[in-house]
Formats: structure tokens, C-alpha cells, sequence
């Protein structure tokens, strides 16, 4: 496969907040860019077909009335109340004869309709339809000479819980709306839970956190109409040209993916990684799909059913075919910053001219017991790390450590990493108590550090890394930002077929707009991003090629020192 033209320019700069001992990934096992891009992996599949019910021979999915079929009910255990009293009657409630009133003594019917009033927690405001899955990662090669976290030791196995979901769109949505797929996995490691939290594309719309509220906004319903509006989304991004990378990447076949087993995933952020000896390197992780990359074109996902993203992954399941995803890292010097022509930590951004190497791989073979208790309840935070990786400057990331922890204790309270399924698997030891469901086991009366009666250490060896930052504090914008050359750099990596399906894709939405001066602008980025690209978007939009190109001149008289190719 062709490998991707050169990206880098010798830009002499160093960002701030970077280590000066950083260390270099063994060329070994590495694997090629090219090989690992969506884009020229990605195929467009068959239509799904609808669900159905298995016949009766044929076993569903677990625990589901489906799986039962035609066999009878096995032995029906008693009913009881909350407090484990047991009921009598679940039907009909205590009343005053047939004319008379319900009364207020019938406990089961307060209970009852007590406990369904409070049944729903608040919706995730992103991240709302979701589906999840369990399975466990096997580390294959171990990468000790650049972290020093416990779960890559070759053959080691750590157990998971992987949600995948749609951003934008609420929890009763159908699963085949345009949108990035959230691809979330919790490793359940023996030194505490990691959270890798990203999407199946590699990048994302801003690098920002502070307009993180706003372009949500721009992408949710009105508030006044209810509805969904491309004029309020691309008013919004009309001035944000940064995120015509991903754009370009949303409105591919990418944005409809014909099955969550068949597309990858992206941590998205660079991390850093520390070693044992304190030595750090920057990193970035992907999932590479082991079943392919598929897609659905525009008139296939609109014929989709309701749910054929979670009725496949657990169909598959349920028949024993398990997916499988390597788990790949991409690994960069801070010596190595200057020579891109990007911000290494701009999340907009890949790392296209870095290569691969496989540390591990994942496998999903069970559908959680209960929907609720799992897939609801699950919390994710990048925050949530082990010793081993740390953050990078990355502005989205940084934000996103405090946002998405927190958006958790709202919907669940402070105790949500009490409940089972983001309970870490190794010893909680720390002093936070009491709040909302608190059930930690906590049998002391010393909750306060430090504290001579009953000692907690804190280990040297599990401090986090250290770094100098010389610069100067202020709320600007990064110096290299390079908004277009990579959505061109992906236009151009698509196959024909995929190239007329991108421009149809958004041509579908941008025709909506009625503001010509936002379709203009909109459509001069991708024309700077290729020509070819926005000139066809421009004549499916019905946008004059000359005022195109004024309004790119325009933003290149504005930009004079942005890198912009095509």
C-alpha cells in the first residue's frame, strides 16, 4: 500500500511541558502508517438486514425471553420488597372493596411506584446511546523500556468493559444517525483502572476545551425549534476551520459504520508515557479492527433498523464469534516536535508519518447481565490513569481530565466508582467518605493523612513525572496550526467510490444552510484542503467557484504564516 506523502517542515520550536530525557520506541514490530489508516482499509458493506427473532432451535442472546424460546419458565422464586420482605400480591393494590379507595398502607404499591418515579438518572449529555460489551485484553509485547504500567507484560491478561455509542445524538435515537462512534474501554488493571477513552476517528473537531459547551450547542437540537440544524453547526464551524479535518472524516462512510466490530477506535490525545527510571516519551494509541472497516453509504444506514448496531455485536457474541481488535501505539520524541508542521498535542491532528507497533489485543465475549448496571452506569474519565501514563499538554485533554470525571458525579454521585462495573479490581485504600450510596467498607475511625495510629504510605516510585515550563502565561491561540493539508491528505486517500459518497454526504447537509456566506466559507477549507475536493462541493452546493476563491485568499491574507497545501 502507497504510504502517506511527508507532512513534516522544519519548524524550529519546542512546545512547553515537555521532558528533555525522552526515549525512542525499537524500530522492531512496527508497523506501517499506511497499513493502520481507516481510510484506505475502509470498504463499504452490505446492507444490514433486520434483527428479527432467532428461531426457536437457535440461542439469542443471553438472559433475553429471545434465547428462551419454546422452553418453559424453571422454577419462579419468591417476590420480595426492597428490605427482602416477601409479597403476597404484585397486581392489584389494597383497597376499600370495589368502590372504595386505594390505601395508603399497602406498601407494595408505594414501594413500587416510588422506586419506577426514580428509575431514570440524568442522560449523558454526549456519549447518551450506548452499548457495552466485556472481554479481556492479552498484552503481547512487553514495552517496559517506555512505561512502566503493569499491564504490558507479554501473556498478561487484564479484564474489560468497552462501550461503544453516538455523540451527539440522544439515548432513544436510532444507532444509524451520521456521527462519530464513541469507542470506550476500561481496563481493569492490577494497579487501579485505566480509562481509554476515544472515538473510531483519530482526531477530533477543536483542540480547545474552553469551546468544548459551544460547538455541543451548535450540534444539539435548538432551543427554540427542537431540532437539529446544519445553519447553527456550520455557523459555528465556518469560523473554527480547524475542524475540516474531521469533518471531511465524519462525512465519510466513517460516520455510518456498518458494525461496531468493524471499525476501529482512537485514543485520540497524546499521552505520556513514563518508565520505570522516570525517562518519558509521547504517545498515541489505536485499535486496529481485526474484521475490517466497514461502512454504510447514505442509502443503506437510512434503510437500517432502529438497532442494528447493538443487534449485531450481540448477535455475534451470543454465536461465539468474539471480535478482536491489536492494540497499537504510536510513539514521538520531544526532539522530534520541531521538524512537524503541527502542534505535536493539537487533537486535530495525526500523527500520519509515525509508526505503529503492536503491544496487545483485545477480545469482547460477553453482553453485561444487565443494561442498566453497566452500559448506564459505566463511568469513563481520562483521568482515570495508572502509573505508567500521564497527560500531555494537549488542551482537549486537559480539559476533558476534569469535565468528564465530573459530568460522572453528577450523573451518579460521588460514589460511582463504588458500583461494580467501575469498581477498580484492586485495593481502594483513601480517605473520602460518606455522599449519596456510599457502601465502601471502611472500618476505622482515622480518616485523615497523615495520621500515626494507623499509618498510609504514599510510595516515592509512584510519583508523577516532573517537567520545566518556561513561557509566558496567557489565553492565545497555539502558533502551528495547519488546519487544512491533512483533510486533504485524507481526500486524496480514498478510493473513488468513497470520495463521491463524502461530497454527497455533505453536500446533503450543507445544502440546508441559507447563509451564502457561511456555505462559502465552509466550502473554501475543503477547497484548501484539495481543489479538487472543494470544487466538486462547490458545484453540489451550488456555490460560485470565483467567490471560493476569494474567501480563500481571504483567509490566507489573514493567515499568513499557516501551512496551507494541497
Amino acid at each position: 500500500m502507497k504510504s502517506f506523502e511527508s507532512r513534516t517542515a522544519a519548524v524550529a520550536i519546542l512546545l512547553a511541558a515537555v521532558s528533555a530525557n525522552a526515549i525512542a520506541l525499537p524500530a522492531a514490530a512496527q508497523v506501517a502508517p499506511s497499513e493502520t489508516q481507516a481510510e484506505t482499509r475502509m470498504t463499504t458493506a452490505a446492507a444490514p438486514v433486520s434483527a428479527g427473532k432467532p428461531p426457536l432451535a437457535q440461542a439469542g442472546v443471553a438472559g433475553t425471553v429471545d434465547a428462551k424460546g419454546n422452553a418453559g419458565s424453571t422454577a419462579a422464586p419468591q417476590m420480595t420488597r426492597d428490605n427482602g420482605a416477601p409479597i403476597g400480591e404484585n397486581r392489584h393494590s389494597k383497597a376499600a372493596g370495589d368502590l372504595g379507595p386505594v390505601v395508603l398502607e399497602d406498601t407494595t404499591l408505594i414501594e413500587k411506584l416510588a422506586r419506577f418515579d426514580r428509575e431514570r438518572i440524568p442522560e449523558r449529555v454526549v456519549h447518551a446511546r450506548g452499548t457495552g460489551a466485556l472481554g479481556q485484553f492479552t498484552a503481547t509485547a512487553s514495552i517496559a523500556d517506555i512505561t512502566s504500567a503493569s499491564l504490558f507484560v507479554p501473556g498478561k491478561q487484564t479484564p474489560v468493559f468497552v462501550r461503544f455509542s453516538t455523540v451527539i445524538h440522544p439515548s432513544g435515537s436510532p444507532e444509524g444517525m451520521r456521527d462519530p462512534r464513541g469507542f470506550a474501554t476500561k481496563f481493569y488493571t492490577d494497579q487501579g483502572n485505566w480509562d481509554l477513552v476515544g472515538n473510531n476517528l483519530p482526531i477530533f473537531f477543536i483542540r480547545d476545551a474552553i469551546q468544548f459547551p459551544d460547538m455541543i450547542h451548535s450540534l444539539k437540537p435548538s432551543p427554540i425549534t427542537n431540532k437539529q440544524d446544519p445553519n447553527r453547526l456550520f455557523d459555528f464551524f465556518s469560523a473554527t476551520p480547524e475542524a475540516t479535518n474531521m469533518l471531511a472524516h465524519v462525512y465519510s462512510n466513517l460516520g455510518t459504520p456498518a458494525s461496531y466490530r468493524t471499525m476501529d477506535g482512537n485514543g485520540v490525545h497524546a499521552f505520556k508515557l513514563v518508565n520505570a527510571q522516570g525517562e518519558t516519551i509521547f504517545a498515541k494509541f489505536r485499535w486496529i479492527s481485526r474484521q475490517g472497516v466497514k461502512n454504510l453509504n447514505g442509502a443503506q444506514v437510512a434503510t437500517a433498523s432502529w438497532n442494528y448496531l447493538t443487534d449485531d455485536l450481540y448477535g455475534e457474541i451470543a454465536k461465539g464469534n468474539f471480535p478482536t481488535w491489536d492494540l497499537m501505539v504510536q510513539t514521538m520524541k520531544a526532539s522530534e516536535f520541531a521538524k512537524l508542521s503541527y502542534n505535536p498535542f493539537d487533537d486535530t491532528k495525526e500523527w500520519l508519518d509515525v509508526p505503529f507497533k503492536k503491544v496487545g489485543e483485545m477480545v469482547l465475549n460477553k453482553v453485561p447481565d444487565n443494561f442498566f448496571e453497566w452500559t448506564e452506569q459505566s463511568a469513563f474519565a481520562p483521568s482515570n490513569m495508572v502509573p505508567g501514563i500521564e497527560a500531555s499538554p494537549d488542551r482537549m485533554l486537559q480539559g476533558r481530565l476534569f469535565s468528564y470525571a465530573d459530568t460522572q458525579r453528577y450523573r451518579l454521585g460521588a460514589n460511582a466508582l463504588q458500583l461494580p462495573v467501575n469498581r477498580p479490581r484492586a485495593p481502594v485504600v483513601n480517605n473520602y467518605q460518606d455522599g449519596t450510596l456510599d457502601h465502601g467498607t471502611r472500618s476505622s475511625d482515622v480518616n485523615y493523612f497523615p495520621a500515626q495510629t494507623a499509618a498510609k504510605t504514599t510510595a516515592a516510585g509512584y510519583r508523577q513525572s516532573t517537567y520545566k515550563v518556561d513561557a509566558v502565561v496567557d489565553a492565545k491561540p497555539i502558533s502551528k496550526t495547519d488546519n487544512f493539508a491533512q483533510a486533504g491528505a485524507f481526500y486524496r486517500a480514498l478510493k473513488p467510490q468513497d470520495r463521491t459518497d463524502l461530497v454527497t454526504n455533505l453536500a446533503g447537509d450543507l445544502n440546508v444552510v441559507t447563509s451564502a456566506r457561511t456555505k462559502t466559507i465552509m466550502v473554501s477549507y475543503f477547497y484548501q484542503a484539495d481543489q479538487d475536493f472543494g470544487t466538486r462541493l462547490a458545484t453540489a452546493v451550488n456555490v460560485p467557484m470565483a467567490d471560493v476563491s476569494r474567501a480563500a485568499a481571504e483567509y490566507r491574507a489573514a493567515n499568513p504564516a499557516q501551512t496551507t497545501r494541497r
